[in-house]
């Protein structure tokens, strides 16, 4: 166990560094990182990463083994130049606990710029909140992992055991970037994700499929409507019957543990509409972009053969290809010594007991916790509008949720005086 005199180094260490914590994320953040546009971001995590010293790997996401995994996201964009980035610390001598600090720098999409009240690429910190595309949903917790071990170092302390921090790209469409790293051979005994989780430990999580559903028309002047059919007004009775779906599977809710106590678990979202060609002909094609959740220990084989079978009964012309997650949910079993690690780093730095709770949202612990056999800790700070306008995260948060972080590594990974 770390001693009250190293946690007191550790925590004085983190606020020493927090000036420049906050400017490193305000660095990432203005760094625009939306899907195949993560090269200049993960330029900038590699050499902050080598500037420490570590042991430095750099690879392209794209292999046969990734490509034929059973967790593998289907993806429509190609991975040239699509890397992750992993630096690792290596102990002089090995006695303790390995562990991956693990986090996404791509983004998700920031919508008319306008609507925003200042540009989400700004970094602006303005009454204990920074804004930005990522502020939250990433970004802030990927600097936390960082400024975490360097606190540790900072504090005269050497940690004990093997710690990869990975930088990864794709966990907002496919989560093949932490699955990639995970194939390259990237293990550890525990792994932790600071993303924004409200000062909270994800319990359970949801999977998500991704598809695309065309309806096909049949093209006519609209003079003669009555001898065409419209692919619009189609793909909205397709939309309903996936609503069905959805409901059916929300009425489940009460016998996957974990889920019974939320409201609407299951959420389908349609997420991109785009059909037809002219105002004066009737659409002859229709496409829906389509985002489904479903529960842990449901396959996403098994929730695919029920979307089909969705479709089918529609007896709509139409095809469904998958786009992207291809991913089932995970639980994190109650009891594990790195939950009661995390839950004692928590009150050194809350002062409160660590609290948990299920999301309805996708996360990369899927991987670890599936594929890995590896304790997932999602554990994060507090943000407001992720994926949405202003996105935000509370800085007073950040800087406990490193706190917590650099006293899980001490504890966790073992250290020693320099």
């Amino acid at each position: 166990m770390t001693t009250a005199q190293h946690r007191d180094r550790i925590l004085a260490a983190v606020d020493a560094a927090f000036d420049q914590q906050i400017a490193f994320t305000r660095e990432l953040i203005s760094c625009p990182s939306t899907r195949a546009r993560e090269a200049g971001i993960q330029d900038l995590m590699y050499r902050a990463l080598e500037s420490r010293g570590l042991e430095m790997d750099r690879w392209e996401l794209d292999s046969a083994e990734l490509r034929n995994h059973p967790g593998y996201g289907p993806s429509t964009v190609t991975y040239d130049g699509m890397d992750n980035v992993v630096g690792t610390y290596r102990p002089a001598a090995d006695r303790g606990r390995s562990l991956i600090l693990n986090g996404h720098v791509d983004v998700v999409p920031t919508g008319p710029e306008e609507t925003w009240s200042r540009g989400p690429w700004d970094a602006a910190v303005i009454d204990g909140w920074l804004y930005g595309r990522g502020s939250g949903d990433m970004k802030a917790g990927v600097a936390a992992n960082l400024f975490a071990l360097d606190a540790i170092r900072a504090a005269g302390l050497d940690p004990t055991a093997p710690i990869h921090v990975q930088s990864v790209p794709e966990e907002e469409c496919t989560g093949n970037g932490s699955l990639a790293a995970l194939l390259r051979g990237y293990s550890a005994d525990a792994v932790v994700i600071p993303e924004p989780e409200e000062n909270m430990l994800v319990r359970a999580n949801v999977g998500v499929l991704w598809f695309k559903v065309r309806v096909s028309g049949r093209p006519t002047h609209p003079r003669e409507m009555g001898e065409g059919f419209n692919a619009i007004d189609a793909a909205y009775t397709v939309m309903g019957e996936l609503r069905q779906l959805e409901d059916r599977w929300n009425s489940e809710k009460s016998s996957h543990p974990y889920f019974g106590d939320l409201d609407h678990p299951i959420n389908f979202n349609f997420g991109g509409i785009r059909g037809g060609d002219w105002p004066s002909s009737v659409p002859a094609w229709c496409d829906i972009d389509v985002r489904a959740a479903i529960y842990p220990g449901v396959s996403a084989d098994e929730a695919w053969e029920q979307v089909q079978e969705c479709l089918h009964a529609t007896r709509l012309p139409l095809t469904a290809e998958r786009t992207g997650f291809y991913a089932e949910g995970y639980v994190l079993e109650e009891g594990s010594d790195a939950e009661e690690t995390l839950a004692a780093a928590h009150r050194h730095s809350f002062g409160s007991d660590l609290q948990s709770f299920t999301t309805p949202g996708y996360l990369d612990g899927r991987v670890f916790t599936l594929y890995g056999g590896i304790p997932s800790l999602v554990y994060g700070p507090v943000s407001e509008a992720i994926h949405g306008f202003d996105e935000r995260v509370e800085l007073e948060s950040v800087r406990k949720v490193t706190k917590t972080i650099a006293l899980f590594i001490a504890d966790w990974c073992g250290v020693e005086d320099r």
